[in-house]
């Protein structure tokens, strides 16, 4: 079989957006108070949700698919991916639950006090202020609870369309799940069309009916703005556009295609403007959000995975194998970023106040510390210690298990 390309750009385009995504979670803890360049910037954290979709489909689709058809059974396919999803899953929930006892023990306010896994917010895009939006705030029953951890078990938790459990950003596993189970049924029968092109376009704007129903029926509210943001259905459109996208790029290197300077500065521009766009729309009419999160973007994603894909291989063997270690923990990055940062937070404010004095009235040290506002200055050594984390986890746990859950229980 022949050796399979190697994309080093987008190994650290997966990177990037995991990047982001972190960004997207925590820099706002930062820069409290009214919105900066920064906090405006990094508040498009769906662009690189969205755009590490398109980019899973491109991926499995040139590593995974040969002259139209699976290079080999569907089930050696989704043991792989089972096997790299499943362990990061589980120690992200387990890493979740300690860190939320811990945090819920040490009750620094104001917010603290809530941890807990039974503490939601209900998802919603409607405009609320003052009590109407503490009514979203909500403490799930023994029932409620025990029927998130079946899902949580299982990675069914984005087919939740109320609220978010446990660690949020664990919805996007659950999303990546169900792609997985499509890929072997869908995948080979859309690389073996014929125009792709007009293929890509359909999906396209199927993937833009359901938000314009929601804006058509004023639907802003629960459940509609759950399903939109993270329903596995509705989301897979991003998924088989990044298939057809695979199968675009191999036939037009195929035909000799080839694109020269100013073609590519002219994509990365696209891809810039649209970004910097979204920056400013979502600051207006609220059907802005629905459209640029669903749909609108799809273009701009597609551009940036085409070009990052063109990217040619460094001759330095650091760069390359870098670009693999960091590619390959953007996904511990994606899971494993809220607890690490829950942890690094409360640890810089328990910090800012210790003294002996803590020994004699901890009540009111752990009072200080919630009155203490985060230093800008940590916000990279936060950055640094969660990659280094990250990377460790990748490497040191979840490839081993990977390895003897294929070798021993799945028999791949």
């Amino acid at each position: 079989m022949p050796r399979t390309e190697h994309f080093i750009g987008l190994e650290w385009l997966r990177f990037l957006l995991a990047i982001y995504v972190v960004l997207f979670h925590t820099v706002h803890a930062y820069v409290e108070g009214e919105p900066t360049w920064l906090s405006e910037l990094a508040g498009v954290g769906f662009f690189a949700t969205s755009s590490f979709f398109v980019l899973s489909g491109f991926l499995l689709a040139h590593v995974y698919c040969r002259q139209g058809e699976l290079r080999e059974p569907a089930r050696h396919f989704l043991g792989k991916r089972l096997a790299n999803l499943y362990p990061l899953h589980l120690f992200s929930l387990l890493l979740t639950a300690i860190v939320l006892t811990i945090i819920a023990k040490l009750g620094i306010p104001p917010d603290d006090a809530k941890a807990s896994l039974r503490y939601v917010v209900y998802d919603t895009n409607e405009e609320l202020s003052g009590e109407a939006r503490d009514a979203l705030e909500y403490f799930m029953n023994n029932r409620e609870l025990a029927l998130n951890f079946v899902l949580q078990l299982f990675m069914l938790q984005a087919w939740n369309p109320l609220y978010l459990t446990f660690n949020p950003p664990l919805w996007s596993i659950s999303t990546l799940f169900f792609f997985y189970l499509c890929f072997p049924l869908l995948a080979p029968r859309l690389m073996r069309l014929r125009h792709k092109g007009w293929w890509l376009l359909a999906i396209a704007a199927l993937y833009l009916l359901p938000p314009l129903w929601a804006i058509q029926q004023d639907a802003y509210g629960i459940p509609v703005t759950g399903m939109l943001h993270r329903m596995p259905l509705l989301r897979l459109p991003e998924f088989l556009a990044g298939i057809l996208l695979c199968g675009l790029f191999r036939e037009w290197r195929a035909a000799g295609g080839q694109l020269g300077i100013a073609a590519r500065l002219a994509l990365a521009a696209f891809v810039l403007v649209s970004f910097l766009a979204t920056v400013w729309l979502l600051k207006g009419e609220r059907y802005w959000y629905f459209l640029l999160h669903n749909g609108l973007l799809l273009p701009a994603q597609l551009a940036l995975v085409w070009l990052c894909a063109l990217i040619a291989t460094p001759r330095s063997a650091a760069v390359v194998g870098w670009s693999q270690r960091l590619g390959a923990a953007s996904l511990p990055l994606f899971v494993l970023h809220v607890p690490v940062f829950i942890l690094f937070s409360r640890s810089e404010k328990l910090l800012g106040v210790v003294s002996a004095e803590c020994l004699e009235d901890w009540a009111d040290c752990v009072a200080q510390a919630g009155e203490l506002a985060l230093t800008p200055a940590f916000y990279p050594l936060y950055l640094g210690l969660c990659i280094v984390v990250c990377v460790l986890v990748q490497e040191r746990a979840v490839v081993p298990v990977r390895r003897f859950l294929l070798r021993r229980v799945l028999k791949v």
